[in-house]
């Protein structure tokens, strides 16, 4: 039976909170949507209420700690610091929210960091134990303020953070080395299964779909290019094909940027995909190699049973 994982989840306004216990990130989305009256038939995406995290990737759920606090959004919703909800009039949600760190009250997504630091202060191996939005929270905090939560000089304080960033982006380059090896096997697979006839008929019916995709993006991509650091490094290669082949005047368009950011932009996102691509391109050699030395193998072992079968 699959261990159960204790969660927290709430809805766009953060009006309704409920706990669940859950095997699956599937199973979250079914019983958190239950929960907040959301129609069976909905689309629903998951991600952290602290900073708007996506999350897509089972084994990165299973990581994350105990009530951890989720937001379920239907497909046309965007994240939002509870701050900004209701038109930046809304104050900050206090409820469930309030944390008291060395006798301070701290407001989730503000001083929530604290808490962290003070994890570290106590045992600085439990850097290990922490969620990309963890990772990326004490990353944005000043250094000072850093260094003075965990009683660190400013250099050490730096080089923590320099390896905190280490941490992150090593995180996402194995989630993005993973995803393509998935998506070579597929190839692979699919390529060894190839018909013509059946490929044809598959293509007619998504037509509309591929459609549907090029004429913008989705809002979740929108905020990832907007909100979040390195955001070429979260797209998928779909998306930063999008990006690219768009170029840099529709995306200025999109973004609402000047030219020279939008530019830095696209250019990010041309590199990644062209890095990604080499990454395929290294794999299919490798794989190349690979059956290219176990085919001279072959070949040496029915010799040497032919001469032993020879010999008796």
């Amino acid at each position: 039976m699959a261990e159960l994982k204790a969660c927290k989840v709430c809805n766009i306004s953060r009006e309704k909170h409920y706990g669940l216990a859950v095997t699956s990130l599937d199973q979250l989305k079914i019983k958190g949507g239950e929960a907040l009256g959301f129609s069976p038939s909905a689309s629903v995406s998951v991600v952290l209420e602290v900073d708007g995290t996506i999350v897509v990737d089972e084994a990165y759920f299973m990581c994350l700690p105990a009530n951890t606090k989720f937001m379920l959004l239907h497909a046309d919703e965007i994240w939002m610091h509870s701050h900004q909800v209701d038109g930046g009039t809304a104050q900050p949600c206090r409820k469930s929210t309030d944390l008291e760190v060395d006798g301070k009250d701290t407001v989730d997504g503000f001083e929530s960091w604290r808490s962290l630091a003070e994890q570290l202060r106590q045992d600085l191996a439990s850097i290990i134990l922490l969620s990309e939005a963890d990772l990326q929270s004490l990353i944005d905090v000043p250094c000072s303020d850093l260094a003075a939560a965990l009683d660190f000089s400013q250099q050490k304080t730096q080089v923590l953070q320099d390896t905190l960033q280490r941490m992150l982006d090593r995180r996402e380059e194995e989630r993005q080395s993973k995803e393509l090896l998935r998506l070579y096997l597929k190839a692979m697979e699919r390529e060894s299964t190839w018909d013509p006839q059946e490929d044809s008929a598959r293509l007619d019916e998504t037509d509309g779909v591929q459609v549907e995709a090029a004429a913008g993006f989705r809002s979740t991509t929108i905020m990832l290019l907007k909100d979040k650091k390195y955001p070429e490094t979260r797209l998928s290669n779909e998306e930063l094909q999008m990006v690219a082949g768009h170029g840099v005047e529709v995306m200025m368009e999109v973004l609402g940027w000047d030219c020279e950011r939008t530019s830095a932009l696209v250019q990010a996102c041309e590199s990644e995909l062209s890095k990604r691509l080499q990454r395929v391109q290294a794999l299919q050699s490798l794989s190349a190699q690979n059956q290219s030395t176990s085919q001279p193998h072959t070949e040496r072992e029915t010799r040497a049973k032919r001469c032993k079968k020879h010999t008796h």
